[in-house]
């Protein structure tokens, strides 16, 4: 007979769950608000801060991402509190020097993280390393991220090989990330149940409810050992969010696997987050089942992306074509896991391909980084044809992408003298420049504040302006589309490709 082996519950209400649902505008007030009784349910640990939390909170909701997480830390005083980093990418959306790594981590964990969940878009633990490295040096937990995707290359082989060079590099626990909500029940209790053989570490189970399979993965993860798994407040919860933190633990209750957790609290919360999500509207699409994403293998956000870029380009009947493309250009840049920022390169060469009607005739500043190595090591073969028609004799590099990066700290320092109020505040300007100068200066009164919506409506992510059309962009076709997606800050040239 088993012994009973209880449950841990990370609880994503405060971070993805917002992110996945409403955009990521939940606003401090109303995690304060509940904080206090949060505090006292005995979760594993609370998701609060990283991903895309820290951009949309000076960009959008006025407010310092450094301020939010003192003050959450300042309530929270029973519970660990856990952020997602994008490894050697950090909180952004490109790679950034190992000074400016090793100095986020070292405000994050002062700051109030307790454990950090690092992953990379292609699984490529060099970008992992050094995070994971300073994680442990300040003395946090370092759960280091298997990104979970379907493709010919990626087998229950394949992900126990990455846990066990994850486990070399000093991981404390192991997370598998189901971003697509891909993982079947019975491949998630092969997996759970192989690293844990294998690998012998700690193993969280991470899924999104977009095909309607994570709570089955996730009690058929926890029957092979599983001992953690994220769930979100039961008004934040499915969709593309992740699966109920209450029905989750009702479902467990009496079992050799209880959590411990009370209902009646986790009741009293989700009415809060209830009351919150009313001032936003939930469409269908995001709160819903989406079996499209066992077809074509792409994340319930990152489809409602690609429908707001042919919308505005009044090509709507054109989505089947696209996502049909998304898997061909895929395969073609080496099978990448369709997570920030891979699936943003991905979907928008899928949309341009398509708009076009000629394949790879312009492509995005990002796929020709992607193609030069700069985001790292693709896990498979990227094809040979595509990568002579945009990148013609260049040679792409085969080092670690950081290792091309000069510091940056000090130089940043300088730059923004004349606004640092606190020294986190060069960190924010290093990863997104442009929002945080314009944050800075709202603070300091030489910007008017923003407007306060107070009925957000769609909480689906609005499209951001398209870059400066150039020389280089002169498809009208184009002049509009939204190339850099999340790459605000830097500026995003489409090239032609003779």
């Amino acid at each position: 007979m088993n012994r009973p082996r209880k449950v841990g519950i990370t609880d994503t209400s405060l971070r993805d769950a917002h992110q996945s649902l409403l955009a990521t505008r939940m606003r401090l007030e109303d995690m304060l608000s509940i904080a206090e009784l949060m505090d006292q349910v005995g979760y594993y640990s609370l998701e609060v801060w990283g991903g895309a939390t820290f951009d949309t909170c000076m960009r959008y909701l006025d407010e310092d991402p450094w301020e939010r997480l003192r003050r959450l830390r300042k309530v929270f005083k029973k519970t660990r509190l856990q952020m997602l980093l994008r490894g050697q990418n950090l909180v952004g959306y490109r790679h950034y020097p190992d000074d400016v790594v090793a100095e986020f981590i070292k405000k994050a964990v002062a700051n109030g993280i307790d454990i950090i969940r690092v992953f990379d878009a292609l699984n490529d633990v060099r970008n992992m390393e050094l995070a994971i490295k300073c994680t442990r040096a300040e003395g946090a937990h370092a759960q280091a991220t298997i990104c979970y995707t379907i493709s010919p290359l990626h087998n229950i082989e394949h992900f126990v090989d990455l846990g066990l060079k994850l486990k070399d590099l000093g991981a404390d626990s192991i997370a598998i990330k189901d971003m697509a909500g891909l993982i079947s029940p019975y491949d998630a209790y092969e997996i759970v149940g192989r690293l844990k053989e294998k690998v012998g570490l700690p193993v969280q189970m991470h899924c999104h409810y977009t095909s309607g399979m994570a709570s089955m993965a996730y009690l058929k993860a926890i029957e092979a050992g599983c001992d953690v798994i994220d769930t979100a407040s039961a008004a934040l919860a499915m969709g593309t969010s992740q699966p109920a933190t209450d029905s989750m633990v009702a479902a467990l209750q009496g079992t050799i696997y209880d959590t411990g957790l009370n209902l009646e609290l986790l009741a009293q919360i989700s009415q809060h987050f209830k009351e919150v999500s009313k001032k936003f509207h939930i469409s269908r699409e995001i709160s819903g089942v989406d079996t499209n994403v066992l077809s074509y293998q792409i994340p319930g956000g990152m489809i409602s992306n690609l429908a707001s870029q042919l919308a505005e380009q009044k090509a709507s009947h054109l989505i089947d074509k696209v996502l049909a493309e998304v898997p061909r250009v895929r395969k073609e840049l080496g099978y990448p896991p369709l997570v920030t920022p891979s699936s943003q390169i991905v979907g928008t060469q899928a949309v341009v391909n398509v708009l076009l009607g000629e394949r790879y005739k312009v492509v995005s500043t990002e796929i020709k980084n992607y193609l030069r190595g700069l985001y790292g090591r693709p896990p498979g073969q990227i094809d040979q044809a595509v990568m002579a028609k945009v990148l013609g004799d260049e040679k792409p590099v085969t080092v670690r992408p950081a290792d091309l990066l000069k510091p940056r700290l000090e130089e940043a320092r300088r730059e923004i003298a004349d606004l640092i109020e606190q020294e986190e505040d060069v960190l924010s300007y290093i990863i997104f420049p442009n929002v945080a100068l314009d944050f800075f200066k709202r603070r300091k009164g030489l910007l008017p504040p923003l407007p306060r919506d107070e009925e957000p409506g769609h909480a689906s992510l609005p499209a951001e302006k398209a870059p400066a059309k150039s020389d280089a962009l002169e498809l009208e076709a184009l002049a509009q589309v939204d190339l850099s997606l999340i790459w605000q800050d830097d500026r995003n040239v489409a090239y032609p490709v003779s």
